[in-house]
Order: structure tokens, then sequence, then C-alpha cells
């Protein structure tokens, strides 16, 4: 069943154009803009640019979706199939299915809304020029990833990303920004050269580097000891883009340092590259493999859940003085470790919770880093104590409807019933409970039960930031005494000379204000309402109608489970 029913040759144009668009304009964006589109100023032109360029994108993504037959998600559609390297047998071999449609989608969603509010938001830095061009070639890379069914172009796409995201981080990020943008493109790239040895070694014993091929073949024309390798070597690297733990430690540096857009696309986008490449290519491609490390995989996931939780706990305790940022970094590497025990089951329950989980935490974690963004922006300062301890009524008093939407945000991220982030991790727990034949159930009960017990140091850390951001310190007897405060709100660059009066002062002996005399804050402003709003109202869709994701991806990993066959 299509909604409307799109030729296949439109479909090709429309997935090409997907992918190739945003490279296209990248190289305009960094023309001069013709006579009549420069608005006030060239650096308007461009950001305009900017979103039109992603704003056509989406929209074709969304054609796209409309015209994908839903009777058949299983199916790869819009193919591309073209030979490029007669001589390697590499092909610009291109197709979606209801594994990759939705990480399109989601791909092109949270650029054109990271575009639409660099407009209007853009953050310190060199020329506009560079930043647009550098989003775009960001976006093109990260759609050319989901698309591409060709092993050496997954490779070259999977590496396009690293560039423009270390450039972001170094050129427009906030402090240490130039330590933790080498952190990134190291550790990644160290990840990257082993995942190319073991690509390469599939490609030479199986004689095909073609992914559908591959999948359809099952890992029967490769030997055991070939998938272990290539699973070792491929899953490496993709466990660093993932991240999973202990490869994790570039994360919380990237994200703290990133500009807020930097950090919505990290998060929301190139985290899900890793992971998709386990579903794509190493569990049809390798699954003997696969199962000689998954439960090695599951352990790496569990313990990632709980080191991430307990992180983010140490992190939102008082006189921590831990970054908000940096908090919501270590939550994701909970959250991906939920992603990765679904994978590690190889059971449809849970690889589809996998799938879903991705989803979710993209929205969700997308939203989070905007709204701390908005909250840094208007303070100065994304330090947990300096907003508890020196806020007086806090953001329910100061920024309404700013603090509901954290709230709201935060309670998704933590999981709760009836919205996005709940599915992906029951599936994924369920899976856990009955894994795959040949996977030992004890331990994977045992998994199960230390990642549940991991849902619950979720809620905790999540709502201890709710209460601290949110509601503030209302009583002087907070661990923080008011000299402690003065300096921190004094070093913070709104209360020195920002352009909101109202962020965070010195109180002297007075410490936090009382809620009658607080000061208000600038609340969401309409640019911010019409690039969050689309992730709230995605969060509760997919919250209370699981099935319009589920439909897509059960045929699909049903399919790529049973080594192509329906």
């Amino acid at each position: 069943m299509t909604v409307i029913d799109i030729s296949a040759s439109v479909m090709q144009f429309l997935l090409a154009f997907v992918v190739v668009a945003p490279l296209l304009g990248a190289v305009a964006a960094l023309l001069p803009a013709p006579p009549g589109l420069k608005g006030k100023n060239p650096d308007q032109a461009v950001l305009r640019h900017g979103v039109t360029v992603t704003g056509a994108v989406l929209i074709a993504a969304i054609v796209l979706a409309v015209g994908f037959d839903h009777d058949q998600p299983a199916t790869m559609q819009a193919t591309t199939d073209i030979s490029w390297i007669p001589a390697l047998d590499v092909r610009i071999h291109l197709g979606i299915d209801g594994i990759s449609l939705p990480l399109l989608l989601l791909t092109a969603l949270l650029t054109f809304l990271c575009a639409l509010y660099s407009y209007f938001k853009l953050p310190a830095g060199p020329s506009p020029k560079a930043f647009v061009a550098l989003v775009l070639v960001l976006e093109s890379g990260t759609l050319a990833t989901f698309a591409v069914l060709d092993l050496l172009l997954f490779f070259l796409a999977f590496e396009m990303v690293l560039i423009p995201m270390y450039f972001l981080i170094a050129r427009w990020g906030g402090g240490q920004r130039q330590a933790a943008a080498w952190k990134f493109i190291l550790y990644t790239l160290l990840g990257s050269v082993v995942m190319l040895l073991g690509i390469l070694l599939i490609g030479l014993k199986s004689g095909t580097f073609d992914m559908v091929a591959l999948a359809t073949d099952n890992g029967r024309g490769l030997t055991t000891s070939v998938q272990v390798i290539a699973v070792l070597a491929i899953g490496l690297g993709l466990a660093v883009k993932t991240p999973m733990w202990p490869l994790h430690s570039w994360l919380p540096d990237a994200h703290t340092a990133a500009p807020t857009v930097g950090s919505v696309l990290l998060a929301g986008v190139l985290l899900k590259m890793g992971t998709y490449g386990f579903v794509r290519i190493l569990l049809p491609v390798a699954p003997d493999g696969m199962r000689t490390f998954a439960p090695y995989l599951a352990a790496f996931a569990v313990v990632g859940i709980v080191y991430g939780s307990l992180a983010c706990l140490a992190l939102a305790r008082t006189g921590a003085k831990g970054d908000l940022k940096r908090l919501i970094a270590y939550s994701s590497v909970g959250h991906m470790g939920f992603v990765l025990l679904g994978i590690a089951t190889m059971t449809p329950t849970g690889v589809n919770g996998a799938l879903f989980a991705n989803i979710a935490h993209g929205l969700i974690t997308g939203l989070l880093f905007f709204l701390v963004g908005a909250i840094k922006d208007r303070y100065g300062t994304a330090d947990l104590d300096t907003l508890a301890g020196a806020t007086g009524a806090a953001l329910y008093g100061r920024a309404p409807r700013l603090g509901a939407l954290l709230a709201f945000a935060a309670i998704a991220s933590l999981g709760l019933p009836g919205l996005a982030g709940f599915w992906g991790e029951m599936l994924t727990l369920f899976g856990a409970y009955s894994p795959a034949e040949g996977l030992s159930r004890p331990a994977f009960r045992t998994f199960m039960a230390i990642g549940a017990f991991g849902t619950l140091l979720t809620a905790a850390y999540m709502l201890i930031v709710v209460r601290r951001v949110c509601m503030g310190e209302h009583t002087p007897h907070s661990r923080l005494s008011p000299d402690d405060r003065a300096p921190q709100a004094a070093d913070s660059p709104q209360a020195a000379s920002g352009p909101e009066p109202s962020g965070p002062q010195p109180s002297g002996a007075a410490g936090a204000r009382p809620a009658a005399t607080t000061p208000q804050l600038a609340d969401i402003q309409t640019y911010e309402a019409a690039a969050w709003t689309p992730l709230a109202a995605l969060t509760v869709l997919a919250g209370l109608w699981p099935a319009v994701l589920l439909g897509l991806t059960d045929p699909a990993v049903q399919k790529l489970l049973a080594g192509g066959k329906s």
C-alpha cells in the first residue's frame, strides 16, 4: 500500500536527490549569492540558503516516505544500481527499506530544524558560509550512510561526516573545543581504519561488496573464522561511533564543547550510524561471528547503561559542578547501551526494540540538547549548581514554558509509558529475556535484570535534574553557600555583560532570591517553538502509536534475520 502512487523512476530520483542535494548545496553556499537573493546582508543570505536546501531535502524525504510501499517494507525500494569502479566491482547502489527509511526521515528533519534554529541563533565563530556548508556536507554524508547498499560506499559515507563535525566543534564550539575536536577525530578515525580492514576482508572472501547480495547469502560464503575476524574489526569501528562503553570517552567532551546544533546532530544522527551498521551489515552478513560476540556485546552494553546512569547521578548531585550538556551526553551512553543490548539478542523483538530506541533517542535527546543550549544562552552557563543554586524559582517561575518543555523531555528520556522512550527499552528487555537460539538464556536474563535496574537509575538522575533546574533551590540551606554562588554567577558571560539583564546575579549574603521578586527570563521564542515542536509532537506520536514505526521495521528485520527470506 502506498499513500500516493509514485513511479519507480521518480522514487529513484527522489532518493538520489536526498543524498546529493545537500552536497551541491554546500558548494553553492561557498559561492557569492545571486544579486536578487542577498537579503539584508550576505550572512543572512547564506543562512537562508541553508534553510532552503535542508527544507527541500526534508520535503523530498517526506514524498519518498509517502510513495514508499508500506505493504512491502522488507523489499528494497527506490533502488539505483550503477557500476562505478568495475575493477573492484564497486557500484553506486542506493535503496531504502523499512529499516533505513525512518533514519533517513529523522536525519532530514533534524538537519532542517538545526538550519532553522541557526538562522535566528547562529553560534559564535568564523564565516557563516563555512558553517552552512559544513552542516550540509554532514547531512549528505549521513543520508548517504543510510541509503547506500555497497560496503565501500558505506565506508566512504561513514567517514564523510567526520571532517565537518570536527570543524563544527573546533571552530564554533565552546571551552576546550580544540581538545574535544581532536579526541573526537582520533577515536573515530582509528576505529574506522580497523573497520575498513574488516570490510575488505568480507569483500575479498565473498567476491562482492554488494550489501543486498551479502545479506541474502547470510554468511554461507564465509567461514566462521572469517566472520569472527570481520565482526571484531567492523564492530570495533561501529562501536566507537555508537559509542559503546569503554570506547565512549570522546563523546562527553565533544558534546560539552560543541555548539547547540552540533550536539543535536551528533546525538540525534551520527550515533545512529554505528548501530545501523550493526543491523545492516553484521547481523545478516556474518551471523556466526555475531553469535560468537553477542554475549560480550550485551555485557558491554549493560555496563554502559549502568555506567552512564551513575555518571549522570554523580554530575547531578549538589556541589559536583556538573555541566548539564555533559550530563545529557553521558545519558546517551546509557540509552545507546539499550540499542546495543537489543542488537545482541539477535531476535526480531530485540532488534526492533533497538531500531525503535534509535529513533526515540534521536527525537528526545535532540530536543534535550536544543533546550540545554537555550538555557545556556539565557543564563550564560550550563553548570547545574549555578542553575539550581542562584536562580530562586528557576525555570518554572522564570520561563514557565521552557521549564515545562524541559520536564517533558526529561520524562520522555526516562521512558515514561505513552512516550517514545518507553517502547524501545521495553522491547529490548523482552528480547533479552528470550535471546536467539545458541545464546545463553541465563546470561541474557542477567543482562535484562541489569538493564532494568538501569532504567531506575535513569529515572533517578532525570528527576533530580528536573527538580534542581526547573524548581531551583528555594531555601538558604543548600549545600552551596551564598559565597559559593556569587562567583559562579559573576563568572558567567550573561551576568557580566550579556543581553539578558535577568541572568544570575550575585546575591551577596542573601542567597537565592524570593520567588516573588525573581526576574523573568525570556521564555520560548517563536523560532525556538518552530524548531522544537515537531520533536515533542513526534515523541508523543511514537509513544501513543508505535505501530507506525514497528510496522515498517518488523518485516524488514524478520527478513534480515532469516537470511534474506521473507
